[in-house]
């Protein structure tokens, strides 16, 4: 009796205990780790002296509600730890991930909590590579490593609170990765393009994608994101339609939600990876397709009202729970949320009327980098200091690409700046801090992410995703290739940006690969008179030929040359091969036997000069490799892709269609937004 009743006391004493922990964010002990800071031992549980004054706090109490731990840390800070949250910059690990000098600056003087990290990790690092916003080349070991530096430099402060990193998207397989924009897959599951995502219409395997991204990003802990982009397609001018799913706002709105769901969870936790959408209202419709990072494209437009439709994705972000939404540089001219004509996160209209207060935003608002200074659309004439005070009177709560502390503070000693207004943006920061369970366990093991990152296993369903992601646009040879493996003969293939080396195992056996891309001396290669067929892979860049376009995109005078004709003839785009390459091929292997796979990074136009649909096939990729596009050729996997934005027929249709509207007429359409052909 004795033992029934201590048992039953027990039982009692454990449910009102877990009772009383699932009154804040944790509904059972959560895995304390500390380096700097001690663990105070209360109630039989454990919790960390952050600010080291050997008493449980309110905030260091992960059994309370996150609204008093705020509370709590907030009466404890001083204002220049406040205005530090408001601040968010590039920091990048020195080689073999030791923390910089500017790491230890940024958290003892400016008070910063938050970075972006734009170093490419990779498994085997190429340690002569530097990037110029980049920084160098480390391991997944390393990276794990330099964001424990820094975390247990901010345990050291004198409040302990933790740091968080966030970067851009990493999980594509993408030819020209530009540091702010994205970073290349190095050791990360490569999967393709998000328009390639979007061509899969296969919610569960986007699903899969972002489960494995999340697992790979905490593993060196990364814990949030600058994505990802909800914005339409709607422009195929603009530059960045390469990092958008596609043109249809419904369909971007599931895609949205799918991320938003599988990388945060219905709740921001310990194994999260936090998000922060971009680019709010939408940042397709931009005026004659230039980019806003640049002044000749500051300004977006909506001839054909569709403001409200650009809406939808970020409607269900929203909904889903998003942590963080960042406002565009652009300017939405001529629209009644924004009466003063200047940029998104200026905007009062925009940022507090119409996110806030019409579709119920309760999260932060993120800033788009550098719009202090540099890309302050509308108020160029304006100091730094205003600049600031205006875009945090909008309803910005942190400034990307901002370190100084002191040009913030001095606006909050003059009056200028409520300190109040500053409680509320470092509220709604803390917040994500505290769910994501960085105050409790910010570290990660490192020997972990070393075997996590480039796992098998993720890239087996990143090869599915890519071979899911071809769309079939024209088949006039009947694909797929004959198996040669039915017969003695071998089937001759002569090539065109493929690595045919890697194409060497049994099942390509039967095939014999002839590369045409050019030897070291620059000759170009015989065709072999007894060709079968030709497999060409078509890319295209739009870098720009002039310096002050970091960013990338076609000079200001060549936007609107997306057809492959105007584009063999432009000085700021670049075809490999060369269309006059292609046309040859095609004349002397047939263009019947030609099979042409074309990387559309933004909507080229087929037009009929180029005769680029004389080809035999023709597939469109939004970033496969050579062995997912052989599968497909080879019929051992049958293309599904479904196009994600409508094609043009001629380049007049470029411009004449509306930026804010999807697809074109249909006398001007060659392929329609969905098309996609099968075996």
């Amino acid at each position: 009796m004795k033992t029934r009743l201590i048992t039953t006391i027990t039982f009692l004493l454990f449910f009102a205990s877990q009772a009383l922990i699932a009154q804040g964010t944790y509904t059972l002990q959560p895995e304390i780790s500390t380096h700097v800071v001690n663990v105070l031992n209360a109630d039989g549980l454990q919790f960390k002296d952050l600010n080291k004054n050997n008493k449980l706090d309110v905030y260091e109490d992960w059994r309370q509600p996150v609204e008093k731990r705020i509370e709590d840390l907030l009466s404890q800070m001083n204002i220049q730890e406040k205005v530090g949250m408001m601040l968010i910059n590039t920091l990048n690990a020195d080689a073999y991930g030791k923390t910089p000098a500017k790491g230890v600056e940024f958290v003892e003087d400016e008070k910063m909590t938050r970075f972006i990290f734009r170093n490419l990790v990779a498994n085997e690092p190429n340690r002569s590579v530097v990037n110029r916003r980049g920084g160098v080349q480390i391991s997944p070991y390393e990276a794990a490593q330099f964001t424990n530096g820094m975390q247990e430099l901010a345990e050291s402060t004198r409040l302990g609170i933790p740091v968080m990193f966030k970067s851009n998207a990493r999980n594509h397989l993408a030819r020209s990765a530009r540091a702010g924009i994205n970073v290349t897959a190095g050791s990360f599951s490569s999967w393709p393009k998000e328009a390639g995502l979007a061509a899969t219409r296969d919610m569960g395997l986007i699903a899969d994608f972002a489960n494995t991204m999340r697992k790979e990003w905490t593993a060196i802990g990364l814990r949030g994101m600058y994505g990802y982009m909800a914005d339409l397609s709607t422009e195929p001018r603009w530059y960045r339609v390469h990092e958008t799913f596609t043109e249809d706002g419904d369909l971007a709105a599931d895609i949205i939600s799918t991320l938003v769901t599988n990388l945060q969870g219905k709740s921001l936790s310990a194994q999260s990876v936090a998000l922060t959408i971009k680019h709010f209202p939408g940042g397709g419709p931009q005026e004659n397709g230039a980019d806003p990072h640049y002044s000749f494209g500051k300004n977006q437009a909506y001839p054909a009202n569709n403001f409200k439709y650009h809406l939808k994705p970020f409607t269900a972000a929203i909904d889903a729970g998003a942590s963080s939404i960042m406002a565009y540089y652009g300017i939405p001219v001529r629209q009644s949320y924004q009466p003063n004509n200047v940029g998104m996160a200026f905007s009062k209209g925009i940022l507090t009327d119409l996110l806030r207060n019409e579709l119920g935003f309760r999260g932060y608002v993120n800033s788009d980098t550098g719009i202090i200074g540099s890309r302050a659309w509308g108020l160029e004439d304006k100091t730094v200091e205003e600049q600031i005070l205006i875009a945090i009177e909008a309803g910005t709560d942190i400034l990307s690409g901002f370190n100084d502390n002191k040009q913030i503070l001095s606006l909050v000693t003059s009056g200028k700046l409520a300190e109040s207004r500053v409680d509320v943006s470092v509220s709604r920061l803390l917040k994500e801090q505290f769910e994501l369970g960085l105050f409790e366990n910010p570290y990660v093991d490192s020997n972990r992410a070393s075997y996590l990152l480039g796992n098998a296993s993720f890239q087996r369903k990143a090869d599915i995703a890519q071979r899911k992601s071809v769309v079939l646009l024209q088949n006039e040879m009947s694909l797929p290739l004959p198996n040669s493996k039915e017969s003695s003969d071998t089937l001759k293939l002569f090539t065109m940006g493929m690595n045919t080396k890697s194409l060497t195992g049994k099942e390509w056996a039967n095939y014999k690969f002839t590369s045409g891309d050019s030897a070291e001396s620059g000759a170009k290669v015989t065709i072999p008179t007894d060709t079968d067929y030709a497999i060409i892979r078509v890319f295209v860049t739009n870098d720009g030929s002039r310096r002050d376009l970091f960013f990338g995109g076609a000079n200001p005078d060549e936007l609107n040359l997306l057809s492959f004709s105007e584009m063999a003839k432009a000085k700021s785009w670049k075809i490999t091969p060369s269309l006059e390459e292609i046309q040859r091929i095609m004349k002397k292997v047939g263009s019947e036997k030609t099979i042409l796979s074309i990387y559309f990074r933004q909507p080229f136009v087929m037009d009929k000069n180029c005769g680029l649909l004389d080809a035999g096939a023709v597939l469109a990729t939004f970033g496969v490799n050579d062995e997912a596009l052989m599968d497909i050729i080879t019929g051992k996997f049958k293309p599904s892709g479904k196009l994600p934005f409508a094609l043009a027929n001629k380049p007049d249709a470029i411009t004449s269609q509306e930026p804010d509207a999807p697809g074109y007429t249909k006398k001007n359409t060659l392929f329609p937004f969905g098309f996609g052909l099968t075996y």
